[in-house]
Parts: structure tokens; sequence; C-alpha cells
């Protein structure tokens, strides 16, 4: 039996949420699983449909700290049985006294502390202490080597995805209705803050327009920076080329990947939080879709440059504007997408958890 311990699981949405429903969902296939999770609305619909058992943790976050490792310790003092501990964070192992083995994963922005620091001290004491820990990307790997995280014990496994349901006919439809009259497409699907860098992307379409009058660019999600984006598309007078959309079904959003050209989100580092991988770059190229990256990060782990896609540099317009003029032209885009959708199969579950069987 395998034991998970996360702080981030589904129905709620996300990324994290994403990484840890498909790693226990695909080793759930090769043996037992036990999920211990945080408390979500609504969540008994979606327990009750999986196949593993899962236990969710309730109340306040500072007594929840306490509560879910106590009863994580009591588990495992009443079932031997666990072969291996596989935590989200290292939050999630601080409190675990089992001696049983343990991986942790790192995606980047939880360990990016200074070093000496009293929190890069917390999350050495825990990194160090565990068997094996698993980098969402070679970024992450370095940033824990950077850190003093000890090099020998870090596996580098790209997050996995599910394959691709074909999208319905209807919102295929509807994306197209959505985006008529646009013949230059560019799409983001993310949360709205600084690090995703939608503001410079904004300000290359004011440029690009003149090129290309009939550009547009979707940006689906929501986050803390939405308002001051809405007001910059209307100062620079594009209300016409961007668009923003928000809560809509996961079917739609893949229809209107799909009926882009180019997906961007050329990150950046804001304060400590950087982009660890990028798995938004293999989503879309599962749709036949070719990327912009930022060079900050792991993008670098989820984006073949000259290939899949361009990475460049995210703190730069001129990059940002030439990086989408190139793939428009002579529309170089179809090539890389074609590219992109091919390399995506490499990061299916069925393939990235024979990664983990290796040091399970």
């Amino acid at each position: 039996m395998y034991l998970i311990i996360t702080r981030s699981f589904p129905p709620e949405v996300g990324g994290m949420q994403n990484l840890m429903w498909g790693l226990a969902k695909s080793l759930s296939k090769i043996d037992l699983i036990k999920v211990f999770a945080d408390y979500h609305e609504n969540f008994e619909d979606f327990d009750q449909n999986v196949s593993f058992s899962i236990e969710r943790v309730s109340g306040i976050k500072i007594l929840r700290k306490y509560r879910k490792p106590s009863l994580i310790n009591e588990y495992l003092n009443q079932n031997k049985n666990v072969k291996c501990i596989i935590a989200d964070h290292w939050k999630s192992l601080e409190l675990i006294k089992s001696k049983k083995k343990k991986i942790c994963l790192i995606h980047s922005k939880e360990i990016n502390h200074q070093k000496g620091s009293l929190l890069n001290k917390k999350v050495l004491n825990v990194l160090n202490s565990v068997d094996h820990i698993i980098a969402n990307s070679v970024f992450t790997k370095n940033l824990a080597k950077t850190i003093g995280v000890e090099e020998d014990k870090i596996t580098v496994i790209n997050p996995g995805v599910d394959p691709i349901e074909e999208i319905p006919k209807q919102d295929l439809k509807k994306a197209e209705e959505i985006l008529a009259g646009k013949k230059h497409r560019l799409i983001t699907v993310s949360r709205f803050d600084k690090r995703k860098n939608h503001e410079k992307v904004i300000m290359a379409v004011r440029n690009l327009k003149e090129i290309y009058p009939e550009i547009v660019y979707t940006c689906i999600g929501y986050g803390e920076e939405e308002e001051k984006l809405k007001k910059l598309v209307i100062e620079l007078k594009l209300d016409q080329q961007v668009i923003f959309l928000r809560d809509i079904p996961n079917e739609l959003k893949n229809a209107l990947v799909a009926k882009s050209n180019i997906f961007i989100m050329p990150s950046i580092i804001y304060k400590k939080s950087v982009e660890g991988f990028g798995i938004s770059f293999i989503e879309a190229a599962q749709l036949g879709i070719t990327s912009i990256a930022g060079k900050d990060g792991g993008a670098n782990d989820a984006v073949i440059q000259n290939k899949t896609g361009i990475i460049c540099d995210g703190n730069n317009l001129d990059e940002i504007y030439s990086s989408i003029d190139e793939l428009f032209k002579e529309n170089k885009y179809l090539k890389f997408g074609k590219e992109a959708k091919a390399n995506s199969e490499n990061f299916l579950w069925d393939k990235i958890i024979e990664k983990y069987k290796r040091i399970l």
C-alpha cells in the first residue's frame, strides 16, 4: 500500500490538484492507495467515484496543521502494510514520525527561501531526511541543490497528463463563434497574477495589431491582477483584440485552445514566485498548439526551443513581440504545433508512472 499525503486534491481545481490526482489514480492501478487530503466543499460526490480510499481532514488551517499529521501518525501505527509515504509538499511531512520510506515532491516556489533563513532550515530539515525527492523539472532540481538539498536524493520526473478527450462539436462551434473574424489567435489559460505576465502580452498585442489587424488574445482564468489587466486593455484601446473569460466549462476551454494558433505564457520570476514546470504547455500541445514560454523557471522541460515552441525573455517586450511574429510568419505555428503534439505523448501518465515505479 502507498500512502499519499496532500494539501491539494480534487474537486479543488488547479495544477497541483491535477498532479496529485493523476499520481494517485495511476498508482491505484498497481497497488492499494490511501490518500489523506484537506477538506473541500462538495468532496462527497467526488470521493464516492474513485477506486481508492480518501480521508478528508477538516478544521481551520492552524489546527489542521497539527490534527492532520496526528491522524496520519495514528494510521501508520495501525497499518503496517504501508510501503511508502508520498507527499506533495515538505510541510506535509514536517510532523510525520514514521520511519517508513518517504518521498517528497518539490515544485520550486515552496522551497525558494534564502539560504540560512528559518524557512530554509525547515525545508532542509525535511528534505534531507526523506529517502527520495522528486523535482518537477531540471530547474527545480537545480534550485534545490542551490539551497542545500542533497543532490543524490533528487530525481526529475515531470508532471503527467491524461489522454485528451474528444472535444464536443457544440463546444468547437461555440469557440469559433467567440473568435469569429479573428485570424491570428493567441490564448493563455492561467491565474491572473504577476508571474504569468499577461501584461506584457497585452502590450505586445497593441504593437502587433498594426501588422495583424485580425489578432485576438483570449485570457481564461481569474486572479488578483484581473481588474488591472482589464483597465490596461481599455487604456490601450484593445477591447476588440483582448477577450477575458472565467468559470467556463472545461470542454469549452479546450475548444478555445484548439481553435487558437499559439498558447502564450512568458512567465517571469516575481518575488519568490517562479514557474516550476508549466503543465499548461503540455495540455496545449496535446491539442496540437505550439507555445511561447518564458526562460525563467522550468518551461525548458515542457517546451523544446524552436521545435515545439519558443522560449523567450518574459521581461523583454521586444522578444515577446518577435516570438509571436516569428510563429505567425509563414504559419510556422502549424509546424511547431505538430511537433508539440507528438512530444506531448511523452508526458502521458502511463509513461510518467513508470519513472515513479523505479524509485518506489
